[in-house]
């Protein structure tokens, strides 16, 4: 069932939101040439934890997910798309890394992602990130009442295919409000003018996943985890949780 939420449930998200943000934030800022990927994923935890909110990915386990997810946060690197557990691997100058994280406040959720590199990126990588964003704001510039949820994945799926990278097979986005997880799902790429009808309240996070090869197909390592593109090209996800409003998308996890 779809949740309508209030204005006044949207605000209590926009808290929730806030906060993922601030621990996105401070991960990208602390990414340094031999950090270990733990090292980085308590950084994100402090945060939450300073605000009082809790971890929605630690301890999750959906159906499939051979064990509850070990990390307060996803980070996947270089090659690794998406559900990266937080090991002891070093960053490296000029790693990939994608971020992954979301907070629960006061009984409601916030999930957001963003990908940067480690130093000074390639040319490739910048423009692998750079699209990767722009079909985010695409997407997110399509939801809006009245329009429907073809049109927002027919928005993030036009941007990816005319530039012609890969865009990860039977992921997207989601319903979130109470849980991380919530109907309905957002794919990536489909036809305008068909599906979900947008109406004020919907709340939904949008979270393109490219991959520079220009293949959607992966492969999950043996933690049952972390899904890698299967070429083994380098991949970049961004999310952001957005609300579906009169005046038009609000994005709830910003700073």
């Amino acid at each position: 069932m779809i949740e309508i939420k209030t204005p006044a449930e949207i605000a209590r998200m926009r808290a929730a939101g806030r906060i993922t943000a601030r621990a996105l934030q401070a991960a990208k800022e602390a990414a340094r040439p031999g950090m270990a990927l733990d090292e980085l994923d308590a950084v994100a935890a402090k945060v939450i934890a300073d605000a009082g909110a809790d971890p929605v990915f630690l301890g999750y386990q959906p159906h499939g997910a051979p064990t509850p997810y070990p990390g307060v946060a996803c980070i996947s690197v270089n090659d690794a798309i998406v559900h990266g557990i937080p090991g002891r691997y070093r960053l490296r100058a000029g790693d990939l890394v994608s971020v992954d994280c979301g907070a629960k406040l006061d009984g409601w959720c916030g999930d957001a992602a963003i990908s940067f590199t480690v130093g000074e990126a390639s040319p490739e990588d910048a423009d692998l990130i750079a699209t990767t964003t722009r079909a985010l704001e695409a997407g997110i510039a399509a939801a809006v009442p009245g329009a429907r949820l073809g049109d927002v994945a027919h928005a993030i799926g036009s941007v990816v295919r005319s530039s012609r990278y890969g865009l990860m097979a039977d992921h997207g986005g989601h319903g979130i409000g109470r849980q991380m997880h919530e109907a309905p799902h957002v794919p990536n790429e489909g036809r305008p003018h068909r599906g979900v009808r947008l109406q004020p309240g919907l709340v939904l996070a949008l979270e393109p996943m490219l991959i520079a090869g220009g293949r959607d197909d992966y492969v999950t390592d043996p933690d049952g985890w972390t899904l890698r593109s299967a070429d083994g090209t380098r991949a970049a996800h961004v999310e952001h949780t957005v609300a579906v409003t009169e005046d038009g998308p609000r994005v709830l996890t910003t700073l």
